[in-house]
């Protein structure tokens, strides 16, 4: 299984978590314009929680969603990575690539450079034939991650994400492809 404890860029990087990212996870988690195309803010616990469980999925996996921080300061601000998606979809089984960035991170383009530092890995490393994206139809700023990383969609693979009710404004949702022939071929 490769390395996966640290992955960098030019200006950040990806690494597993510390203790002392659990407040500002937390408080990222607890906003609710980041967390606007989830269906609901963290509380605490929950951010903690999550963090056990991305931990986890490092052991059973040998990936999963790394801490971000800019490398030249070491300040946390959020994850990018991948994982394995927890419901049945017609893409499932899968690996999705993600991201969730504090709003004082946005626009900078440090979720487009993390999310292709995580693909590099996917295809280079892992061999991966595929990762996909996913979000709300609602979330357009992940959207534009996903279009600039080089992912394409087809509006015929959108899908109702089935954990969330049958009435959620967040239920529709879009998936995005990058397949690692697509990836070699440089179109990233």
């Amino acid at each position: 299984m490769p390395e996966t404890s640290m992955l960098k860029t030019e200006r950040l990087v990806l690494r597993r978590w510390r203790d002392g990212d659990r407040e500002p996870f937390a408080a990222l988690n607890a906003d609710p314009e980041v967390m606007e195309h989830f269906p609901a803010t963290l509380t605490r616990d929950e951010s903690d929680t999550m963090i056990d469980r991305i931990e986890t999925r490092f052991e059973e996996y040998g990936f999963g969603l790394w801490a971000l921080e800019i490398a030249e300061t070491g300040q946390f601000i959020g994850f990018t990575g991948l994982s394995v998606p927890g419901f049945k979809a017609h893409f499932t089984p899968a690996v999705e690539v993600g991201w969730r960035l504090s709003r004082s991170s946005w626009g900078h383009g440090y979720a487009s450079e993390a999310a292709q530092r995580a693909l590099t890995f996917a295809f280079d490393d892992l061999e991966l034939a595929e990762v996909v994206s996913f979000t709300s139809r609602t979330n357009l700023r992940s959207q534009k991650v996903m279009r600039r990383i080089g992912m394409t969609n087809d509006p015929a693979d959108d899908f109702d994400h089935p954990l969330l009710d049958e009435d959620h404004p967040l239920r529709p949702h879009v998936l995005w492809r990058m397949t690692a022939e697509h990836w070699r071929d440089g179109i990233h």
